[in-house]
């Protein structure tokens, strides 16, 4: 999950024989220092972990004084992609991106656990508003795969939910984050039976995972964008009445809503 601005942006490439190649994308009004400061802070962290990989910040500027700064980070290492993605007060923005993209890469070295949900350094999306509309669509190609692999994306993405198809039952799926250290499951129709404790929990990388005892919910697109506004929640997982097929509908950091669709 993460936000796209309409705004018009603006890409810096910086790399030195030490170095490698940071890419800076700005988009709206953001400070000259605060590139700078991501530049030195993201550069600072890949030598901390002996990364010579290209990486690419994004830093979106606020399109109100009382919205704060929105920093994505991503850093492709052996094959393997690791993206993290914060808001802050201006300039503070870039220091907790390179912090939480620090701890990221420790988490994924082994050096250090996961964090307990809900987590602090994240700003709540769950409010109730009017319906808001729609305005990115995300054709996905899904991983086919089991809940320990969706729930390593879940974590290498920065993600608080990730759409995939379970291998085991052919339906689409998501896992997110559950309080304090697990990860929750939902299928679109296969849950766990009553008294089937077989099934939980589940194991991915020490992390329990437990199943969501509910089928996912019908509905066409714009009725889940009223559940989901005016039930104040942050995502919603929900089964396509026209298609049949998992759909991931989630809040943006500037209130709109984006939704990931199968391809």
């Amino acid at each position: 999950m993460g936000q796209e601005m309409n705004s018009l942006s603006t890409t810096q490439h910086w790399t030195t024989a030490a170095d490698p190649e940071l890419a800076v994308t700005t988009r709206g009004e953001v400070p000259p220092q605060d590139v700078t400061r991501a530049v030195r802070a993201i550069t600072r962290v890949m030598r901390r972990h002996h990364l010579d990989s290209p990486a690419r910040v994004r830093v979106t500027a606020p399109r109100g004084s009382d919205e704060p700064t929105l920093v994505q980070a991503n850093i492709r290492t052996n094959d393997t992609l690791t993206r993290v993605q914060v808001t802050g007060p201006g300039g503070f923005a870039v220091t907790f991106a390179a912090e939480r993209l620090d701890r990221q890469l420790a988490r994924r070295a082994g050096k250090e656990a996961r964090g307990a949900w809900p987590d602090p350094a994240r700003r709540p999306l769950a409010q109730i508003t009017e319906t808001r509309p729609i305005i990115r669509r995300k054709d996905c190609a899904l991983m086919t795969g089991t809940p320990l692999e969706a729930s390593t994306v879940l974590d290498a993405m920065d993600y608080d939910a990730y759409l995939f198809t379970d291998a085991q039952t052919g339906e689409d799926a998501i896992v997110t984050w559950a309080d304090p250290h697990g990860v929750s499951l939902a299928r679109q129709r296969h849950t766990a039976a009553a008294g089937a404790s077989a099934e939980l929990p589940l194991t991915a990388s020490a992390m329990p995972v437990r199943v969501v005892q509910d089928a996912a919910p019908v509905y066409a697109e714009d009725e889940a964008s009223d559940v989901l506004c005016t039930g104040g929640l942050p995502y919603l997982f929900f089964t396509d009445s026209h298609t049949g097929r998992g759909n991931l509908l989630y809040r943006r950091y500037d209130g709109d809503l984006t939704i990931v669709v199968p391809s």
